[in-house]
């Protein structure tokens, strides 16, 4: 009687709940309104026993179905279940396809246009139907609610959770956040791409970044190069070429691979002592070449073997490895969403192409520089200024060495190496280089370039004071001070090898307007240089930082309302920061 009436009971409601749900991701901190969001479902099944699957094998059994409910017209426009498994059981001729163990559902949520701002609760259910080896549980289902913060479309929103959801086979049936980043919006473009369609995405962004200021140096480097030992029939300037940008190719290609496996900040390769090193040794050696020392030319075994022509491919393709790591600090918001859009991915194969075929389009401006610079030295009469030109770009390249070694030396006497070195270099070419002295449009070339080099060598050693916001350098409690007090934060993450962070000092921080408005906000200053210590790389995960310059604007109710990457003027900032309160 007792073991009849416990099956009974069993049967018609008194069992205990066989499905727990754990807890509830979602795909971003804030959800714009009119916009959709992922939201993975993390539950548990109990041992022994297994739930059907959402699309079983009999007919009489009951499917496993995500829902949401809400009074606010919340709705589940897409569901990925998990991944079944087809079990025997006695009470079933054929396999039944079931779930079991921990298993996670994965859904696109759409929010409504016209929701009112605010914080909603949303409940999930999962409704399914429990069996064992030899019987099965009526219908029943599992529940727990989440919250959600609604903002408008301004607001800037981050995406969080991104292990959890690139396990998920999840696309977006519209754009995920409206107005929103430039990361989310490029993940969303290459989401809803083919792959071909998603290589010429970056490909044509890649042409585009050459219009970012930090890769300017690159061309007289260029120029200087290859019109200083290419010589020879236009094919064979295309081959040095065409090595120069695989060269870069492969340095960005590696960055893809690595951002795949890791999720690592683009650019903390020239946060490596060893890697400025490398990089200063290669700057040195390749200005040699400027001055004479020698050229690049392969193994003359090599040279004999291939009909004893000079062509350098050697020396092009390692130009190309070390130009690739100097315009690593490039972080514009392009490659800033294509980073985390690799990151999220996780496959390596994936990463390489994007940051292969990136680096072809950065580069393939490069290919016809080096045609254009070779065509340089076939010019009437060329021989009597080109080597005084070499010389020009030989100063450049070692001033570049100074730059990237500036992060190793001590602060007290960085500020001093690159304007004296500019004023040795202006005395050199005003009073020591003779060369085409006879050519008399290179000759007063020549003096106003030593003029100028002298001028802002000079200028820059004398002292001043340069304006900027009164910043309080980053640290944990000073922060959470600030948050409890209702003040206003402003933060802005730096490195001393970023270019547009020393953009943002000069022009944007300097600005009287900009110190001014910002005496409203508490100013944290983060140095990100040395981010592979442990208290950094703790900073960045804590603000989600991807690159660097990173601002980040915070009201006085302690949300992040506004984040900006890359450089942006005094006008831009001040639009941005007028509207926070």
């Amino acid at each position: 009687i007792m073991l009849s009436s416990s099956v009974l009971f069993a049967q018609f409601g008194m069992q205990k709940n066989l499905v727990h749900i754990t807890k509830i991701y979602k795909s971003f901190d804030k959800i714009q309104k009119g916009s959709e969001f992922k939201i993975a479902v993390a539950a548990t099944v109990d041992s022994s026993w297994h739930i059907n699957s959402n699309k079983p094998n009999d007919k009489f059994l009951i499917p496993s179905v995500l829902k949401i409910s809400s009074k606010n017209n919340f709705s589940l426009v897409k569901i990925v279940y998990p991944k079944q498994h087809e079990v025997n059981f006695s009470f079933s001729d054929k396999p039944v396809s079931v779930y079991q163990g921990n298993v996670i559902f994965g859904g696109i949520v759409k929010v409504p246009e016209d929701i009112e701002l605010g914080t909603y609760k949303v409940k999930v259910t999962i409704d399914y139907q429990a069996c064992n080896d030899q019987s099965c549980m009526p219908p029943s289902s599992a529940d727990l609610e989440f919250e959600i913060q609604i903002v408008d479309n301004k607001t800037s929103v981050q995406e969080i959770n991104s292990d959890i959801f690139s396990k998920l086979d999840l696309a977006y049936t519209q754009t995920a956040v409206a107005n929103g980043n430039n990361d989310s919006s490029i993940a969303d473009t290459l989401e809803h791409s083919g792959l071909l369609l998603s290589l010429l995405f970056v490909f044509l962004g890649g042409l585009a970044l050459n219009l970012t200021p930090c890769v300017y140096p690159l061309i007289p480097i260029t120029i200087g190069y290859f019109g200083g030992q290419s010589e020879g029939r236009t094919g064979k300037l295309f081959m040095l070429g065409v090595f120069y940008v695989l060269g870069m190719a492969l340095t960005y290609s590696v960055v893809g691979v690595v951002t795949s496996l890791s999720g690592a900040v683009f650019g903390t390769l020239l946060q490596s002592p060893i890697v400025i090193i490398f990089v200063v040794l290669i700057l040195l050696v390749l200005s040699l070449s400027m001055f004479g020392v020698y050229e690049f030319k392969m193994p003359d075994s090599w040279v004999l073997k291939a009909g004893g022509a000079k062509t350098g491919i050697v020396g092009a393709f390692i130009m190309g490895l070390t130009m690739g790591i100097v315009a690593a600090p490039c972080i514009g918001p392009f490659v800033l969403g294509l980073v985390t859009y690799v990151g999220v991915k996780g496959d390596p194969v994936y990463g390489f192409l994007m940051f292969f075929f990136l680096a072809v389009g950065l580069g393939m401006p490069y290919l016809f520089l080096a045609l254009f610079s070779g065509k340089i030295k076939n010019l009437p009469r060329s021989g009597f200024w080109m080597d005084a030109v070499k010389h020009i770009f030989g100063f450049l390249l070692v001033g570049m060495a100074l730059y990237f070694l500036l992060p190793l030396l001590p602060k007290s006497y960085a500020g001093y190496v690159l304007p004296i070195y500019l004023i040795i270099v202006g005395v050199y070419l005003l009073f020591f280089e003779k060369q085409a002295g006879d050519v008399k449009g290179f000759k007063i070339f020549k003096i106003i370039l030593a003029l100028v080099m002298l001028f802002v060598g000079i200028y820059t050693l004398i002292p001043s004071e340069q304006n900027e916001p009164e910043w309080i350098k980053y640290n944990e409690i000073k922060y959470e001070a600030a948050l409890k007090s209702h003040s206003k934060v402003f933060i802005d993450f730096y490195a001393d090898w970023c270019i547009p962070c020393k953009e943002l000092d000069h022009s944007t921080f300097s600005d009287e307007r900009v110190i001014e408005k910002l005496k409203e906000f508490k100013t944290f200053k983060v140095d990100m240089t040395k981010s592979l210590s442990d208290e950094t790389e703790k900073v960045r995960e804590k603000f989600n930082i991807r690159g660097m310059p990173t601002l980040i604007f915070i009201d006085s109710k302690g949300k992040e309302v506004e984040r900006n990457t890359g450089f942006i003027n005094a006008d831009e900032f001040l639009k941005i920061i007028s509207t926070i309160k």
